[in-house]
């Protein structure tokens, strides 16, 4: 079908809310005056709604983050393929070149939140299940701003006793990367942790859980990489265009690390080895579950020789599915997985302004492509340069980060806030996480209803209230129906907050009746604007 003809045929079915599944180089679908579109990759959604001349290319490319072969509109659309594709929109078109895959076309519903879940039941449905719930319960710690390469027991130790002696929670506590004398030798390096398993349980006893860091690399010319070279199980350099069987020079790629060779989940033996390597780390080391970074798609060759034929994507969506092992587990990375009990981290943020304001686009856009168990980044940054010296740090930055990360599903500090921040910052941080524990019950209600549903648990405000004119509002969030969050996201502590219909009662128990646009004048470090929507 050529691409005239599947123009004029969507023009007219599409307007009788007919599906379509298509197979064609090219689908061009007309985008109605006023329909916004959204989706595709969550490190993109302060572009969106996808304005004219936007393009982006998913095969081999989940932006350094999730991603997923979905595009959702405001006039209730929804685009899915089961393969990565192009879009680019452009003179009132959304133009879809599938490389020949087939693309599923529906008009069924009305709005963004009807497009989603119609989208969400036919390919991604909810799994009804949760990942651990102390990810949402208590603030997490991540190891890696603090001691960056130099993960070792004795500070690992500190760390911990710290949070607890400053009057935060203990949690979850993620041991990063470093720990092993190189990637794929699976176990704790002797010359910085003594005992091991001795830390874990000290941890335990402080009332954490404990995760490590894990990737899918194996360090070259190792013990290790000689085993799996030759079990095969490693991706193959296809440059040589030998059958998988024949192939025998690994395929080294470059990631920020340096260079390695890369496990290929396509084989089933493969996947074997390395979920036994887990098991015994959790088993010996009494560890609760892991963080599986990497596994971006771009870090799979486009030619590489695998056991079974699969695209970057797929290599990327295999990473994702030994993660559904742990009930405690944490991705970066991630391609078409969404419905599953899988936690997601939006990706390193910059110790900047421009990145905080990131932080509500992204998140509520991994809502729209199913990914609901969702962190923001790192309190402050995930970048430790930015925490050298305090020369480079803007400790307002960091309060309005951790109000911005108070009413998200997760809450992650890394950066020890002791360290970083002078007492009074500090005091408006250790209120911001108190203020978090008093919405957790809602929090944990929204959760266990989005593993059933699939609904977000943040959400976008166009998602929650329709043909208000929220298209282009990327500085509050929904959480569940009842509380529109709106926190500062600049250097100016004065913001505009636009209210929807309804009858609203603020954090300070003002009551406003939208729709009401209002100014916020001199808020607070520690103050979170929250408006509660009255029955």
């Amino acid at each position: 079908m050529s691409t005239l003809v599947i123009k004029s045929t969507l023009a007219t079915l599409l307007l009788l809310g007919i599906s379509l599944d298509l197979a064609a180089q090219q689908v061009t679908i007309p985008v109605s005056k006023g329909e916004k579109w959204f989706g595709g990759v969550v490190n993109e959604a302060h572009l969106m709604p996808f304005k004219e001349g936007y393009d982006f290319d998913l095969y081999a490319n989940t932006g350094t983050n999730q991603a997923s072969p979905l595009l959702v509109s405001t006039r209730g659309k929804f685009v899915w393929s089961e393969e990565p594709f192009r879009f680019t929109v452009g003179n009132d078109q959304l133009i879809i070149s599938t490389g020949g895959a087939s693309v599923v076309i529906d008009s069924s519903g009305t709005n963004l939140r009807e497009a989603y879940l119609n989208a969400s039941k036919r390919f991604f449905a909810p799994k009804g299940e949760l990942p651990d719930t102390l990810l949402f319960t208590s603030p997490q710690y991540n190891t890696w701003i603090e001691l960056v390469y130099n993960q070792n027991q004795k500070d690992i130790i500190a760390y911990a006793k710290a949070i607890v002696s400053h009057g935060f929670s203990p949690g979850v506590l993620m041991i990063d990367d470093n720990w092993a004398d190189y990637y794929g030798r699976f176990d704790f390096r002797k010359d910085r942790f003594g005992d091991a398993a001795g830390m874990v349980d000290t941890l335990h006893r402080m009332g954490f859980k404990v995760m490590l860091w894990v990737s899918p690399f194996i360090s070259p010319d190792t013990e290790v990489f000689r085993e799996l070279k030759e079990k095969k199980f490693l991706l193959y350099d296809g440059s040589s265009k030998k059958p998988w069987v024949e192939a025998d020079r690994p395929a080294i790629v470059s990631w920020w690390n340096g260079y390695s060779a890369v496990m290929d989940f396509t084989n089933p033996e493969a996947r074997n080895w390395f979920h036994n390597q887990l098991e015994y780390m959790r088993k010996t080391y009494h560890l609760d579950g892991f963080k599986f970074d990497a596994g971006d798609a771009e870090f799979y060759a486009t030619d590489a020789i695998s056991f079974r034929e699969a695209s970057p994507n797929e290599h990327s969506r295999l990473w994702g599915e030994l993660g559904k092992y742990y009930p405690l587990n944490e991705y970066r990375a991630m391609w078409k997985m969404g419905g599953e009990p899988l936690v997601q981290r939006l990706r390193d943020k910059q110790h900047s302004w421009d990145d905080l304001r990131k932080l509500i686009p992204h998140i509520t856009t991994a809502g729209l492509l199913g990914y609901q168990f969702t962190c923001p980044d790192m309190i402050g940054g995930g970048e430790y340069g930015s925490f050298i010296g305090r020369d480079k740090l803007d400790e307002r930055l960091v309060v309005r980060s951790a109000a911005c990360s108070a009413l998200m599903p997760m809450m992650q500090f890394s950066a020890a806030p002791w360290r970083v921040l002078s007492e009074s910052n500090l005091a408006a941080v250790k209120k911001l996480t108190a203020l978090r524990a008093r919405y957790v019950p809602y929090i944990m209600e929204f959760a266990r209803l989005s593993a059933i549903t699939g609904e977000p648990i943040v959400r976008s405000m166009v998602y929650e209230f329709p043909d208000q004119n929220f298209e282009e509002v990327q500085d509050q969030f929904m959480l569940g129906k009842k509380y529109m969050v709106a926190p500062v996201v600049t250097v100016d502590n004065t913001r505009k907050i636009k209210l929807p219909s309804g009858v609203w009662k603020s954090d300070e128990g003002e009551i406003f009746e939208g729709p009401k646009v209002i100014v916020a004048h001199d808020v607070p470090l520690d103050r979170l604007p929250v408006f509660e929507l009255m029955e």
